[in-house]
């Protein structure tokens, strides 16, 4: 029976060795390799994100809501999200916290402040807000960047800044300039009535767009090429058609139309500094702080004063702006340097961008954040205007070369969103006009990105952002030098640098003494400091003497990508340590040095 089995078993053998066999793989071939499945790395984005989220879309105040707190809860050691306390409309002003906790407390950290949708028409803020909170939590462990950001560096993100226009603007008839309001009922006319006259949607569709008649003597055509937009008629031509406005009619019998809507009030004309009323400022409320929504923001950044650099988004037009609002230069030189720096990264972060001063090249702003943020909490800040025509086709051409941006527009509509972004003209009846044509641009066409632009623009936008925040004030205690001199003393030499671009005290921040001075302090066993020195130079040729407990030595400012110098007389009774704080610029120490 063995025998058996044995003589088959070895007849199989033989068997194998006749059949040919494929020639061994040479050493180095990829076939020898072995495949191993995974997901295949994307740059710019997270691989397997906790939080799911498509950003090719708006998303509304409740969907906003609900990704915050995924990521609240989904990275628990990394973020925590709080109410502000509720908007007029009952809606939480929500703010998410982004900061590795095992790293230190968030207000130990330098800190960056994010806020979208102070005008609430213009939608894409709140995303590129949500979007880099997304990123920031998505990406920590994996991207070297928001790594290091988040263990070193404090993230304050309020997506929302007008939470109750928002949904007004996506589910209430509106243009896409509008709602630009909040929604507290404002008498605009002064009739005794509150927004009793706002658009109306004549034909259903919840757009508000403009309305024409046929009119010989009217001053308006159809363009040749893109029908869907009026342009004027030449001087010495026939107009077509008389323009009415935008769709409406006479609500309250006055006479007038469309002239009391929601609101009107303009959220970022009410922040406390260069406040002007609304005589001189039109869209300024009551008094500085008067509306509930910013005041809840403003009380958050007091209490906050790590906050060293800030982003507050808006749309359209690409552009990186920074303050003062008003004509005259009144921002210190040496601020400007710093805008200017970072400023420059931007243009090649975000193509088709612009660095601008608002009050100089675009308008005058009495009351904007902005500038609140910089003059009265040293704050260095930028708004960007998101979104520009040079994205429709990649061309400078926005409306300053042969076509106009309404023409650029309607040929992207033309060509690349199926001529979905306009309604078409057609007539409807009018309550007192008659009938009436109406047509035009869509809300959701004009101010923002399309769906397969709107990633992108988050994305670069997030890039300049972060760029921002990395050049926020970084203090390190670069080298601690000890001499020992006679009758037992010591000379402590400590150069503490700054390692970014961002200085730990604006300029305006020294002038008004908005936060504390930074401190260099000496401790240990025993200790006595019978003088101390600081200067800006490792020479301490203009040295100044601190006479008053000099083992906290107080410094007023750590420019940008320099150092300061303090020099202690000391004798201790064994190691010594320094720490050096700074309320903009962290903090860093070195311990157990010892005295020779």
């Amino acid at each position: 029976m063995y025998g058996t089995r044995i003589g088959s078993l070895i007849a199989g053998i033989c068997l194998l060795s006749a059949l040919p066999t494929a020639p061994a793989a040479p050493a180095g071939d990829a076939s020898s390799t072995p495949e191993v499945r995974r997901e295949y790395p994307v740059m710019g984005a997270p691989s397997n994100p906790k939080v799911d989220v498509h950003w090719n879309r708006y998303h509304d105040y409740a969907e906003i809501t609900d990704i915050l707190k995924r990521l609240a809860k989904a990275h628990p050691k990394l973020a925590k999200l709080q109410s502000l306390g509720k908007s007029y409309g009952g809606r939480e002003m929500w703010v998410l916290t982004i900061t590795n906790s095992a790293t230190g407390a968030d207000s130990e950290k330098p800190a960056f402040w994010i806020d979208g949708g102070i005008h609430a028409n213009e939608l894409q803020g709140p995303e590129v807000a949500t979007y880099t909170a997304w990123y920031l939590l998505e990406t920590y462990g994996r991207v070297p960047q928001s790594t290091e950001l988040l263990d070193r560096r404090t993230f304050y993100i309020l997506p929302m800044l007008s939470p109750d226009s928002r949904d007004a603007h996506m589910y209430r008839p509106n243009n896409r300039h509008s709602p630009r309001s909040g929604q507290r009922p404002v008498d605009d006319d002064r009739d005794g009535l509150v927004d009793e006259d706002g658009p109306d949607d004549l034909d259903g569709d919840g757009n508000i767009t403009m309305m024409r008649v046929r009119d010989p003597a009217g001053r308006y055509k159809s363009h040749p090429d893109y029908p869907q937009i009026m342009v004027p008629a030449e001087p010495d031509e026939p107009g077509e058609y008389r323009l009415l406005g935008t769709e409406g009619f006479d609500n309250d019998d006055d006479g007038r139309v469309n002239e009391d809507g929601d609101g009107y009030y303009d959220p970022n004309r009410d922040w406390g500094w260069n406040w002007q009323p609304s005589y001189v400022q039109r869209g300024a409320y009551r008094y500085p702080f008067s509306i509930l929504e910013n005041r809840m923001a403003a009380d958050f950044i007091t209490a906050h004063p790590n906050i060293a650099g800030a982003q507050s988004y808006h749309n359209f037009g690409g552009l990186l702006l920074r303050g003062p609002g008003v004509p005259e230069e009144t921002f210190p030189a040496a601020d400007r340097r710093v805008y200017d720096v970072i400023a420059e990264k931007g243009e090649k972060i975000l193509p088709g961008y612009r660095y601008i001063v608002i009050g100089r090249e675009l308008y005058g702003v009495y009351g904007g954040e902005i500038d609140w943020l910089h003059n009265m909490r040293g704050i260095f800040t930028f708004s960007n205007e998101l979104f520009t025509a040079y994205n429709y086709f990649r061309s400078s051409d926005d409306g300053g070369g042969p076509k106009s941006r309404e023409e650029t527009m309607a040929e992207f509509d033309r060509f690349l969103l199926g001529r979905a972004g306009y309604v078409a003209w057609h007539e409807v009846d009018h309550p007192q006009y008659g009938k009436v044509e109406v047509g035009g641009p869509v809300k959701s066409w004009g101010r923002q990105p399309p769906s397969f632009l709107l990633e992108e623009e988050c994305h670069r936008n997030m890039a300049f952002t972060l760029y921002h925040a990395e050049q926020m004030p970084l203090v390190e205690i670069d080298r601690v030098d000890v001499v020992k001199l006679d009758n037992d003393l010591y000379q402590v030499t400590v150069a503490v640098a700054n390692r970014r671009v961002t200085p730990t005290h604006a300029a305006v921040d020294v002038q008004h003494h908005i936060t504390p001075p930074d401190r260099v302090t000496v401790s240990g066993p025993g200790l006595r400091v019978f003088s101390g020195l600081r200067a800006d130079d490792p020479t301490f040729r203009n040295a100044k003497e601190q006479k008053n407990a000099p083992e906290t030595m107080r410094i007023a400012n750590i420019p940008g990508m320099e150092a300061v110098y303090v020099r202690w007389f000391l004798d201790a009774e064994g190691p010594i340590s320094v720490q050096v704080e700074s309320v903009k610029g962290g903090r860093d120490s070195k311990s157990d040095i010892a005295l020779p």
